[in-house]
Formats: structure tokens, C-alpha cells, sequence
């Protein structure tokens, strides 16, 4: 039986532009031949029907901290990839969790550790998520590591599309990562429509399919050894904007992320309103302590909340303030602004709220109605919190410089 001839790649860009890169990469890539029987070997090569693609090993990394409810559902899904597990590493990080997600963890290292290079389970004592992710990125032994989340779920053939489009020449690729609930009634289903709103949520390609293109961050992403050795780690200050910050990083070094539809995965969305709000509360807190470090790694998209309750607010202080003071014109005018604003806000929600509906088919319900007000609660929370943070802003960059973390 005829077998194929290696195609070894000698991975040697440094100092080349993106484009360059990608042009070397794809240009060792095609090399196709017709197989009879083959054997994957680390390193080596696999036949994908008939045709012939670079087998790069992969490092899946999970970080996690009480996470007993989605961890197990998560390492079902690492256990159903398509990808060939004796080329796949599985890092999972956990967070000195107080319930049972590390004893999950181990159990699935004890059960299927034959299976894969390896399983490790480490432990994040500093808790947070950055610095969950530093510890898997200082244990990773393969070509390409995946980040995947806790709260996520991925299709059986997620590392596979992902190592695909990597092997076209790309450096850093994800997809599309729409939101799922697990526990499904009326109310979270209309939560669930605000979060994979763009105006409940963001415009980020990764929440919609786009199609094929570059953009400025991803989530659920796979990245080429040689992007974190080049970038470094993440930044352990930045709880929640981790992500932007490296992102940030990785595009001034010359990488591109590369989108592609048909990459899918999963992340479950809050089913109560109370922890939804706590989240966006959080989002926008860090938005406003992050730009006291790292401003560059934000959009203006991220402070459009922000905009929203400043004006909100600085409405009904400048009505109060004419009012006492008598300033007859300067309120009406204050009056008319303010009218103006609120009857554009009520009307791209209610636009907003209308196409989320017509989405939904068959499962609209009569609280979907309640989708107005929402996207107003999301809104506020976002924006407030980006108040709270940008007061706390000046102290905590100073508390950063004084002890040398900044």
C-alpha cells in the first residue's frame, strides 16, 4: 500500500507581515494526494477523505471556579470531537471551586487521560480568569491552543473546523458564539433574546454570522503557539477586559483574527434578570478601570451605555438646576433635548424589540413584550457601572504603579 510522503513545515515567519505569513502557510498547505491507508504519528499529517491536511497538535484549555452545573456537559463535549484525541492535550483549570468541579475534573483525567497526549488539572489559586489562563498557557505543550469556557459548549466538530482554518495560513481563527439556555422557561427564552440582540448586547461578529473576515476580537478562539510567545500572557489586573487587552496586543504585533461562520459554538446566557444585570454591571465596571491602563483596547461601542446614562442623568440635573433658577428657556430647551433622546431610544427599542420577536417564531411568548424594558435595565447597569468604574478609575491605577503591577 502506497503511503504518503511527509510534508514537513518549517514554521519560520518571524518578521514577516500578516499577509506574507498567510501567503507561506497556505502555499505548503496543498499539497494533496490520494491514499490507500495511512498511519498519524505527532506531528505528522492526516488524510481527511482523500485529501491530505497538516495534523497540528492542540491544547483545549478550560479554567473554571463552581462550575459543577456546565463543566461535566463540557467535557462531554471534549470527549464527542471528531479531531483525533491522541493529538489533542486537555488543560483544565480550576479556581479553588467550592464545589465539585475539580472532583469532575479529575475523574475525567482518571477516566480518559489514555485517550488524549495528556489531561492536566491545575489549580488558579489567584482565582480570577486571567490568571486561570496564565497557568494553562504556562502548561501548554502543543502547536495550537484553544480557549474554550466554562459556560460553553462546543459541536463535535469544533477543534477540527478550527485546526481547518488554521491550516489555510491563518494565525488566530474562531467563529460565530451564540448564546444557549439550559434551563428553558417563557421569561429566560425573552432573556435570551436581549442577549443575542446586538442592541441588548454588542455588535461583535462573534455573536452573529457575518461571513468570512478580520476582526478586532473573538471568543471560543485558536491561536498558533507562536502568537503567545510572541504576545506574552495575559494581564492578571484586568479581571473581565483580559481579552481586550491581549487582543489589543496581538493585533499591534501584526496578527489578524480570522472569522469563520461555519467555526459554532456555545456560551449559556444568564436565566434570572438579577444576575444578567449583575453582569453587565461588572462589564462596565471594568470597561471604566481598563481605560485607565489600556484605553486603546477599547471601542466607542463599549462606552455607548456609559453615553446613555450620563445624559440620562445630566437631563434631569440640568431640569432641576433651570427650574430653580428660573431659566424658563434654558429648560424648555433642556425639555425638548431630553424628549428628543428618550423618543429615539423607545424607538430603536422597540425596532430592536420587534425584530427579536419576529426571530423568535415558535418561541415567542407574551413576555417577549417585556423586551423594552430590558434592554433599558442592560443598558443602565452597563453604563452605571462604567461610572462606578471610571470614579474608581485614578485610585486603582495608582494602587497598580505603587506596587509595580501596572
Amino acid at each position: 500500500m502506497r503511503i504518503a510522503e511527509k510534508i514537513n513545515i518549517n514554521n519560520t515567519t518571524q518578521g514577516l507581515s500578516h499577509e506574507a505569513k498567510v501567503f507561506y502557510l497556505s502555499a505548503k498547505a496543498p499539497f494533496r494526494v490520494f491514499i490507500e491507508s495511512f498511519e498519524i504519528e505527532k506531528n505528522d499529517t492526516c488524510i481527511i477523505g482523500t485529501e491530505r491536511e497538516i495534523m497540528l497538535t492542540v491544547s483545549l484549555g478550560v479554567i473554571a471556579l463552581n462550575e459543577e452545573k456546565y463543566i461535566g456537559n463540557l467535557l462531554q463535549d471534549i470527549i464527542n470531537q471528531d479531531y483525533p484525541h491522541k493529538q489533542m492535550e486537555i488543560i483544565l483549570v480550576d479556581g479553588k471551586s467550592k464545589d465539585c468541579t475539580k472532583r469532575i475534573m479529575n475523574q475525567f483525567r482518571k477516566d480518559n487521560k489514555k485517550n488524549f497526549i495528556d489531561i492536566k488539572v491545575l489549580d488558579n489559586p489567584k482565582k480570577t480568569q486571567p490568571c486561570g489562563w496564565n497557568v494553562a498557557l504556562e502548561a501548554y505543550c502543543c502547536d495550537v491552543f484553544i480557549k474554550v469556557d466554562a459556560h460553553g459548549c462546543i459541536p463535535y466538530d469544533f477543534v477540527s473546523k478550527c485546526v481547518a482554518a488554521l491550516n489555510e495560513g491563518e494565525y488566530i481563527v474562531g467563529g460565530q458564539r451564540p448564546c444557549i439556555l439550559d434551563n428553558s422557561t417563557p421569561f429566560s427564552e425573552t432573556l435570551l433574546l436581549a442577549e443575542n440582540s446586538m442592541f441588548g448586547s454588542s455588535i461583535a461578529p462573534y455573536r452573529h454570522n457575518s461571513g468570512k473576515r478580520y476582526v478586532n476580537s473573538m471568543f471560543h478562539a485558536a491561536y498558533r503557539r507562536e502568537v503567545f510567545d510572541k504576545v506574552g500572557k495575559y494581564n492578571e489586573n484586568l479581571v473581565r477586559t483580559e481579552d481586550n487587552e491581549i487582543h489589543y496586543r496581538m493585533r499591534q504585533a501584526g496578527y489578524k483574527f480570522a472569522f469563520y461562520p461555519n467555526i459554532i459554538s456555545y456560551q449559556h446566557v444568564r436565566n434570572r434578570l438579577g444576575k444578567m444585570l449583575k453582569q453587565k454591571f461588572s462589564n462596565g465596571y471594568w470597561i471604566g478601570l481598563t481605560s485607565g491602563i489600556c484605553p486603546k483596547c477599547l471601542s466607542i461601542y463599549h462606552f455607548v451605555p456609559f453615553a446613555f446614562v450620563t445624559t440620562v442623568f445630566s437631563s434631569i440635573i440640568g431640569l432641576f438646576i433651570a427650574g430653580k433658577a428660573k431659566l424658563t428657556a434654558l429648560k424648555n430647551i433642556i425639555s425638548k433635548l431630553t424628549k428628543l433622546m428618550w423618543g429615539l431610544y423607545g424607538g430603536l427599542a422597540l425596532v430592536m424589540s420587534a425584530t427579536s420577536i419576529y426571530k423568535a417564531k415558535e418561541k415567542r411568548n407574551a413576555t417577549n413584550f417585556l423586551l423594552p424594558i430590558i434592554f433599558l435595565l442592560l443598558h443602565f447597569s452597563y453604563g452605571i457601572g462604567t461610572v462606578a468604574g471610571l470614579m474608581k478609575m485614578p485610585k486603582w491605577v495608582k494602587g497598580l504603579n505603587k506596587n509595580g503591577r501596572n
